[in-house]
């Protein structure tokens, strides 16, 4: 038996933040990145909202692009410390992220980190608080997903933690959040949502209610990104990238993903490549790779689209959007050849054994891992 599942509530469109001064309750602890949200006054809003229905607010800021355990645990103290009955992350996908954590010890703060890697390991929540997720970029889908993506600093890895426990309770996807994205953000963001979609599509655990959501996300990338990127006060762009992230999130959340994100989450773990980017120029390697062993799959792509080739049309996608055709093209990536020869087996073998992999369409080795992260660091063509 398959089960298929979303957020309860999902809230969107124009001041769908506004949904924030119609919540019950006491206390409210609001998680965040950098400094944007603030910024560009997401969080004064929100902050509004919540006293103007009668919670008291506490913020946790900081979060990094690669959300930490260490921040992790300290987010743990400061919710232990506060008790909120709601936890809202607003941000990218590594506020979401973290804060999911952060819920996670919150709730069982007698688990360690090794304690909820294992696939489905995180015990039951919602005994203390309920989760809102408010994305402020077109990409991580994580306002909707089973899904959180952690990093062990020490051991260089990232960890895509699994669990429906973390299906945030309430969705609130506001495109006015989103039209502050500079351009390769909106790029980068972009391209994710792209690959969560392609992945959810010819994933072996597909479906018929995951196929219609993935099969329209890509369709709306392809149109709406590029007029994003080019002009981000573009909102019926924006509004459509950010709707087209939350149908791929449902679709992935679902279907699960492929070895385009297990790949992406070691490189980006080992050099710090933002997640989307190490997407983007994995993407054609991988769809070539993956190519035979779901080329109905990949017709049906090719036919809606109305292309002869998804890997080619990703790479002309990319290059519109001033997106490099290979890591070694990345013009702050300072890492010389020899240095990625000695990482390159690790970085195979732990991508081989992320939770991704099982859902890939074609099973890898460790050769072909090694092969796919050799042609797309020098940008050699699959034959």
């Amino acid at each position: 038996m398959k089960s298929f599942l979303v957020p309860p509530q999902i809230s969107f469109g124009p001041n769908s933040l506004d949904y924030l001064g119609t919540l019950q309750g006491e206390r409210a602890m609001l998680v965040t990145g950098g400094s944007s949200m603030k910024k560009f006054g997401f969080l004064d809003r929100a902050e509004k909202h919540l006293t103007q229905a009668g919670l008291s607010c506490k913020i946790i800021d900081g979060v990094e692009p690669n959300p930490s355990v260490k921040t992790v645990l300290r987010g743990k103290e400061e919710m232990l410390a506060f008790k909120p009955d709601w936890i809202i992350a607003i941000g990218g996908g590594s506020a979401l992220d973290a804060a999911k954590i952060m819920w996670v010890f919150y709730e069982h703060p007698e688990l360690n980190f090794e304690d909820i890697i294992d696939v489905f390991s995180i015990p039951k929540l919602r005994n203390k608080a309920r989760f809102i997720a408010i994305p402020s970029t077109s990409g991580t889908a994580s306002e909707i997903t089973a899904f959180s993506v952690i990093t062990d600093s020490e051991k260089k890895i990232k960890y895509p933690l699994v669990s429906p426990e973390i299906i945030p309770d309430i969705a609130i996807v506001d495109p006015e959040i989103p039209a502050t994205m500079p351009p390769h953000i909106t790029a980068n963001t972009g391209m994710d949502v792209m690959a969560h979609a392609v992945e959810a599509f010819v994933s072996i655990n597909a479906s018929d209610y995951s196929d219609p959501l993935a099969l329209r996300a890509i369709e709306m990338v392809f149109e709406y990104l590029p007029l994003a990127v080019a002009d981000g006060k573009n909102l019926k762009a924006r509004e459509k990238m950010h709707n087209a992230s939350t149908l791929a999130g449902m679709a992935f959340s679902n279907a699960s993903l492929g070895i385009i994100h297990s790949l992406a989450h070691k490189i980006g773990g080992e050099l710090h490549i933002d997640h989307g980017l190490a997407n983007a120029i994995l993407l054609p390697y991988v769809i070539q790779f993956n190519y035979q062993a779901a080329a109905e799959k990949f017709s049906v792509i090719e036919k809606t689209l109305g292309i002869n080739s998804l890997a080619n049309a990703i790479r002309e996608l990319n290059q519109k959007i001033n997106i490099p055709a290979n890591f070694k093209d990345i013009d702050w990536l300072e890492i010389t050849a020899d240095y990625f020869e000695e990482i390159v087996d690790r970085m195979a073998q732990n991508a081989l054994q992320d939770p991704c992999t099982l859902t890939n369409p074609l099973q890898p080795t460790v050769g072909d891992m090694k092969e796919l992260y050799r042609n797309s660091f020098y940008g050699v063509a699959a034959q």
